[in-house]
This record gives structure tokens, sequence and C-alpha cells, in this order.
């Protein structure tokens, strides 16, 4: 089992930035890959974000391109979420997930932590 804990979520303008962070604990030999998701009040849970733990390959949804970054520290058992040029429609609670294999999908998760945009 593998634990997570996300940090960095808060208020902020329009066009701010803000940094997320999620350190995972416990069986992290078996990570095959982390991801950042969000769920919208009234929405359901997407998938804004994933990055390859051995590779180090992303993927990103069409919303966020350009504006967001994951990166790891594999070391440190971090992966982060670098929101750039944020807009009220990133408001949402972020969540980061981890994947210990692929056909499983993702398998464990953090409690959330909140993100809001204001215009």
């Amino acid at each position: 089992q593998v634990q997570l804990v996300e940090s960095g979520g808060g208020l902020v303008q329009a066009g701010g930035s803000l940094r997320l962070s999620c350190v995972a604990s416990g069986r992290t030999s078996s990570t095959y890959a982390m991801g950042w998701f969000r769920q919208a009040p009234g929405k359901e849970r997407e998938l804004v974000t994933a990055i390859a733990w051995s590779s180090g390959s992303t993927t990103y949804a069409e919303s966020v391109k350009g504006r967001f970054t994951i990166a790891r520290d594999n070391a440190k058992n971090t992966v982060y979420l670098q929101m750039n040029s944020l807009k009220p429609e990133d408001t949402a609670v972020y969540y980061c997930g981890h994947m210990s294999r692929a056909k499983y999908g993702y398998d464990s998760w953090g409690q959330g932590t909140q993100v809001t945009v204001s215009s």
C-alpha cells in the first residue's frame, strides 16, 4: 500500500501560479506512474497530467497543455504540479494518484487539496 499526501493548494487570482506537491510513502518501490487529477463541483474526476516514474514520459489534458507542468523527484518519492496562467475553470479539488502496475490503473489516492482561482 502507498500513502499519498498533497500540499500547496490555495486561493489565487486568475493569471497566477501555484505549485502542488505530493509525497508518497510505503511501497513506493513498485511505482509505475503518478498523476494529478481534479474534480470540480458537479463534475467527474478528470486526469490532468501523469508521469511515468521510470522514463519521465508525460501526458497532459488538452485544457492544461502549455500552462501546467508535472515533474518528479524519484529520490524524494515526490511529484509536483506547477500550474501557471491559472483560470477560474481550473478551480477544483486536486488529487494525487499512484499507479503500481499499468494493468491495474491508479490504486492509491491522496486526500486532495483545494485550488480556487478567482476572476
